[in-house]
This record gives C-alpha cells, sequence and structure tokens, in this order.
C-alpha cells in the first residue's frame, strides 16, 4: 500500500438543482459532448482540404446541413444502443427483475458497445433515408466521437463510478464506494486513451488524407479504441455482477474483440480501394 494516498475529491454527482429537478454531471457530459462533436465535425464537413478539395469547392459527400438533422439520429443511437447494450451485456438479471429501471438514465450504466451499435444503426438508416455514402457519414462520426468519450468518462470519475483495481501506484485513491483500498483512477486512463489519445490519432489520419479513403476512420476508430480499452481493463476493477470472464478476460475486453476485427475489415477495405476524387 503507498504511503500517501491521494483522496478522492468529494464531488457532488448533482451539479445543480432546479426546483425538482436535477441537472447531473453525467448528463451533462453527455449533452456537452453531442455539442462540441457536433461543432468539430461542422468544421471537418467544411474543411476542403481533408477531402481533396480547395478553396473555391468543397468536395465532401455531404453537406453541413446533412449533418445538423444527422445530430438528432446519431443523439437517440447513443442513447438508446448504450443503455440496451449495458442492459443486455452487463446486468441483464438485475433489470429483468426490475424493468422499470431501465428508463433511469439519470442512475448511470451506459455500454460504449452498445452506444458504436447504435450509432452504425443511426449512420446506416440516415444515409440510405438522405442518399449519402455511408462510410463518409461514418467516417466523420467516429472521427468527433472521442470526444464525448472523454467527457464520459470524467464524468465516471466525478460519480466515483467505474473504479480501478486495487493498486499501490502514488496516485491510488480511495473511492466512496469502493472500499477501504486505493484502487487506480481507471476513469482518468481511459478519459485519456480511449478519449484524448484516439482523438488526436483520428486527427493526424484525416490531415494525412485519411477521409479520401472512406471507411479509414471508422476502422482505425475501431481498431484503437479496442487496443486502449483492452489495456485500460487491465486496471480497471470488472463489475461486480460479472466479475473476471473466460480466461480472465472481462466483458469489456471480449466485447473489444469483434470491434478490432471489424476495424481491421474496414482498414483493408478502404485501402483496397481508389483514393476518393
Amino acid at each position: 500500500m503507498p504511503l500517501l494516498v491521494i483522496p478522492f475529491p468529494a464531488f457532488d454527482p448533482v451539479l445543480v438543482h432546479l426546483g425538482p429537478f436535477a441537472i447531473r454531471w453525467y448528463a451533462l457530459a453527455y449533452i456537452v459532448g453531442i455539442l462540441l462533436g457536433w461543432v468539430y465535425a461542422r468544421a471537418l464537413v467544411r474543411a476542403e482540404t481533408l477531402w481533396g478539395g480547395n478553396a473555391s469547392k468543397n468536395s465532401a459527400p455531404l453537406t453541413v446541413l446533412d449533418f445538423d438533422d444527422f445530430v438528432v439520429w446519431v443523439t437517440l443511437g447513443i442513447i438508446l444502443g448504450g443503455r440496451i447494450g449495458y442492459v443486455l451485456f452487463y446486468n441483464l438479471g438485475h433489470f429483468a427483475a426490475h424493468p422499470l429501471e431501465i428508463v433511469q438514465l439519470w442512475n448511470g450504466g451506459m455500454s460504449f458497445h452498445g452506444g458504436f451499435t447504435g450509432c452504425v444503426l443511426a449512420v446506416v438508416l440516415f444515409a440510405k433515408k438522405r442518399g449519402l455514402p455511408i462510410l463518409s457519414l461514418g467516417d466523420i462520426t467516429c472521427a468527433v466521437g472521442p470526444v464525448g468519450i472523454f467527457l464520459g468518462r470524467i464524468a465516471n470519475f466525478i460519480n466515483g463510478e467505474l473504479w480501478g483495481r486495487p493498486a499501490d501506484v502514488p496516485w491510488a485513491m480511495v473511492f466512496p464506494n469502493g472500499g477501504p483500498l486505493p484502487r487506480h483512477p481507471s476513469q482518468l486512463y481511459e478519459a485519456a486513451l480511449e478519449g484524448l489519445v484516439l482523438l488526436a490519432v483520428l486527427f493526424v489520419l484525416m490531415r494525412a488524407g485519411a477521409l479520401k479513403r472512406p471507411g479509414l476512420i471508422i476502422g482505425s476508430f475501431a481498431v484503437v479504441y479496442a487496443i486502449a480499452r483492452s489495456i485500460c481493463e487491465f486496471f480497471r476493477e470488472p463489475d461486480a455482477q460479472l466479475g473476471f470472464l473466460w480466461g480472465g478476460a472481462t466483458m469489456g475486453q471480449l466485447l473489444s474483440i469483434p470491434l478490432f476485427l471489424a476495424g481491421v475489415g474496414f482498414i483493408v477495405y478502404a485501402l483496397k480501394h481508389p483514393i476518393r476524387a
């Protein structure tokens, strides 16, 4: 056990009370993440050089207005997919016995892999409805996704949930609901790797021309996220109701395997096709 343990900041999960209503950090993270992602996506769509265009012509295969309309679709995909994924993958028995709790999103409980699946469905359905290229819309959506992931992990830290495994590192913390042992602040590890690092990698790839190869950003997002999540899972305490699964792996690691393989498939597909003119 470390000689010095950093005390966990006494955050109130509720940011502000408005009469009978409460605005929680968790909800605020989703709202701000979607808004910032929307702003970033609009900038990417307008950036002609990223798509192979020039100052006089925007060669992006979709318009800013297209993405404005898409925001509602992807928001529903994130929320519904994330919640359904959490119910099915992480606590099906509990929610089967307490079905009314399924809609209590303010208590937390969202699955990234479920949210990602919801985003995929939103992209496919909206693109088909508008006659837009599915892969290019998916590329933009994945490019801005790490913004929301970063803020979501920070909200997990503020809530004092999804803490790490017992640790003896100097920055270990004793979480209010995590028992007496100091633990890894794994939420911050995930915010850094799954959020900031992933955002930077995708930005560099886009600067190198990745948007000219539809599907390359989708694949890169899936591969890098799967690796980052699998690494972070070695420091994160598994969900109590699941524990360790096959071979000592966690649910997060197991769900990252098909995500990684799908990502590799998208990358191979994108590199085998000609650069978008």
